[in-house]
């Protein structure tokens, strides 16, 4: 494949690419917004808006609805044991109200550091709580009266003043609850995967619902320098000991790396420890032709949409430049 043909919309044995910001913490806040531009002007069809430490997901959801011209929006994943139904429902028709766009909802259970740590919530009984915030917010996001009582969450009484977003629901999944509960939504998403564990855990949720897509958020850096690459570096070392996470990297041929990380090395130390390759496992990473293949790898494996995370870097600001590259179009001068 040559360095100019488009891979997306059908580039690439059908996949879909989409755009999904990577709000890298040591990058500046806004450069989220130059990301979103990008995407909208070279035709990407949607892009995910999540959160982490700088901008509220509705808020720079609707700035960026503001800012460009058609890209369609999903918001999240969004922590069901942060945000409850009635506060979700009401951010996506207001997305939706405010910019004009298509909304869509993204849902998971977050990280211990996020909900426990920031937010002072409990993730106990997280897995109940994805499970019936699908259950929970459905209706309400078509625009029905909330009547939903169960163990971990409820709303009864709200109907949104809004228009309806009728958003499409997705929800992140890695074990086998979350993806129990994927198969109940409209699209299941994958984080930090390599394309066999993608694979495998797209037939579990086709087996329990042929209907659910499947997307995978993938780390991407066309010709990258030794910035980029230890970025995504940093992003992937504290995976490494988490259950399931430890066995993938381990299957992908870096077990010693994750029996190393199990015994409690300091972080800067176990950071040294990772191999480039551990890194481009889970990644989008080297010239053209390498990431078209590994784009392959991903759609043979199952995969509908590999929504790209392009890695800014002070020689590619905003990932903009990776956007081109991987574009389903090239703009119109």
């Amino acid at each position: 494949m040559s360095h100019d043909a488009p891979l997306g919309s059908g580039g690439v044995l059908g996949l879909r690419l989409s755009v999904s910001l990577g709000l890298w913490q040591d990058r500046p806040a806004e450069e989220a917004l130059a990301t979103a531009r990008a995407a909208d002007a070279l035709g990407y069809p949607s892009l995910w808006v999540g959160e982490m430490a700088t901008y509220d997901a509705f808020a720079l959801a609707t700035a960026i609805g503001l800012a460009t011209g058609r890209i369609g929006l999903t918001v999240g994943p969004l922590a069901v044991t942060v945000r409850d139904p009635m506060t979700i429902a009401m951010g996506a028709a207001s997305v939706a109200a405010l910019t004009g766009r298509h909304v869509d909802v993204a849902l998971g259970t977050s990280s211990p550091l996020v909900v426990e740590g920031w937010h002072g919530r409990s993730r106990a009984r997280s897995a109940a709580a994805l499970r019936e915030s699908v259950e929970a917010l459905r209706p309400m996001l078509d625009g029905e009266r909330s009547a939903f009582t169960g163990g971990s969450v409820a709303s009864n009484g709200y109907r949104l003043r809004l228009p309806a977003p009728r958003s499409r629901l997705t929800v992140a999944a890695f074990g086998p609850s979350a993806v129990r509960t994927a198969a109940r939504a409209d699209r299941m998403v994958l984080n930090l995967i390599t394309p066999a564990s993608a694979g495998r855990l797209a037939a579990q949720v086709r087996a329990l619902n042929p209907e659910v897509s499947v997307a995978a958020w993938v780390s991407a850096a066309v010709d990258p320098g030794r910035e980029a690459v230890d970025r995504i570096r940093r992003a992937v070392v504290g995976y490494l000991p988490a259950p399931g996470y430890g066995e993938m990297f381990a299957e992908a041929g870096f077990a010693d790396v994750v029996a190393y990380a199990r015994t409690g090395p300091h972080p800067r130390d176990l950071l040294a420890a990772v191999p480039d390759e551990l890194v481009a496992s889970v990644a989008l990473l080297g010239d053209a032709d390498t990431v078209a293949a590994r784009l392959a790898a991903y759609a043979e494996a199952g995969v509908d949409e590999v929504a790209l995370v392009p890695v800014s870097t002070d020689r590619d600001p905003a990932g903009t430049t990776t956007l081109q590259t991987l574009a389903p179009r090239r703009p119109v001068p």
